[in-house]
């Protein structure tokens, strides 16, 4: 397979998403189960927070990308919110409570709002149609790469400390620090974007209609997918609720992580060559699989089992979503259109969340999974009808 050529700039911002998740999931990692073994708080709340933190995420995205689009400028929101994300992670080894850890998280996920749609517009903006499915393919896998190397360097840390959390979490603020230094001295922006008048609101209703209906559609099959699949702390639940040790929990992002990585790029270079619908179907059939595969775990086996093909669901998803929101927006709305796409997806996964942790705490996990499999094979119905009706239209 021909790799593509890609640009610095998608290098570089690889290597940002690098260190920055390296050192978000030395923290995340643990923190579910810190919170239910240190902290005593139910999985219902775990739920809560992770819902409620991504959820901030989604709406300062709307914000953030509009705002990028309104200045013509990505750069200063993506340190902005790399910088805010690298400020707050002192407050996990301080916390002696619920109510840091939910301040630290909501003002973390502040950060991942303000610079998650600049960032992706950032990336079309730089890249060539023909190969923005192999650079947001790897831009995930190195993302990804960072969100198993975390996992890994706190497994050896807890191992080698005696589950020492909060030192874990005082070694994650380094290369949370690596990252914003990465953006400023690595990442530009095309001198193009620059606005030479200063237009209306891109959230003003006649700008929204700009945006054709092949982006809604996007927008809504993503909102869909996400009920389906619920934060990645319930995944480190089952692990523990199998009788995998608190040192070794990590481990299952580390598995999930390492495929997802390893994936993502392949599966977005397979999309560049007009197999999305396919490739969608594929992932969510994979999702299905991974949650049956869960909700009958009886062992650590069969969790690491379900994981392997949790993060292949990732791999073939997650950048193809993001090229196909390229594709629809006009280059001038790219920023506006990755915020309501991570507004949708996000309010989506807050009330995942939140099913989750209700189903989990009232009818423990088996019936949290069987649920996710119920959401994701709608969603598979969903794609199947509209392929159907997009080819009927077309021919």
């Amino acid at each position: 397979m021909k790799l593509p050529h890609l640009p610095r700039g998608v290098v570089a911002l690889g290597f940002v998403s690098l260190f920055m998740d390296t050192s978000s999931e030395m923290v995340h990692s643990l923190l579910p189960v810190f919170l239910v073994s240190v902290l005593g708080v139910s999985a219902m709340s775990v739920g809560i927070i992770e819902g409620i933190a991504e959820a901030t995420a989604a709406i300062v995205k709307v914000f953030s990308g509009t705002l990028s689009d309104w200045i013509g400028r990505r750069k200063p929101l993506v340190l902005l919110g790399y910088g805010l994300a690298a400020l707050t992670k002192p407050l996990f080894p301080l916390a002696s409570g619920l109510g840091m850890v939910l301040v630290a998280r909501f003002v973390d996920r502040i950060g991942k709002g303000i610079r998650g749609a600049p960032r992706d517009a950032l990336v079309a903006d730089i890249t060539p149609p023909e190969s923005r499915g192999a650079a947001y393919g790897l831009r995930q896998s190195m993302d990804t790469v960072g969100a198993f190397a975390g996992p890994c360097i706190a497994l050896l840390l807890m191992a080698a400390s005696g589950d020492n959390f909060r030192l874990v979490f005082w070694v994650a603020v380094v290369p949370a620090v690596v990252s914003v230094l990465f953006i400023v001295w690595g990442v530009q922006e095309p001198e193009t974007l620059a606005v030479t008048h200063r237009r209306r609101s891109p959230i003003h209703r006649d700008e929204l209609r700009r945006l054709p209906a092949s982006y809604w559609l996007v927008i809504g099959f993503a909102g869909a997918l996400s009920l389906a699949r619920f934060s990645e702390a319930f995944l480190l639940l089952r692990a523990s609720s199998v009788g995998l040790a608190a040192t070794w929990v990590p481990l299952v992002l580390v598995v999930m992580n390492v495929v997802y990585a390893a994936s993502a790029w392949p599966f977005g270079h397979w999309s560049d060559r007009g197999e999305r619908h396919r490739l969608l179907a594929l992932g969510i059939l994979l999702l299905i699989v991974a949650d049956v595969v869960m909700a009958l775990a009886t062992s650590v086996g069969w969790v690491l089992a379900g994981t392997v093909l949790w993060g292949l669901h990732m791999g073939a998803t997650q950048g193809l979503l993001a090229t196909l929101v390229a594709d629809a927006a006009p280059a001038d709305l790219r920023g506006t259109a990755f915020g309501l796409f991570n507004l949708m997806t996000g309010l989506a996964l807050l009330l995942a969340s939140f099913l989750a942790g209700a189903l989990w705490t009232a009818a423990g996990p088996a019936m949290t999974f069987a649920a996710g499999a119920g959401f994701s094979l709608l969603a598979l119905v969903g794609l199947v009808v509209v392929s159907r009706r997009t080819r009927a239209a077309a021919a």
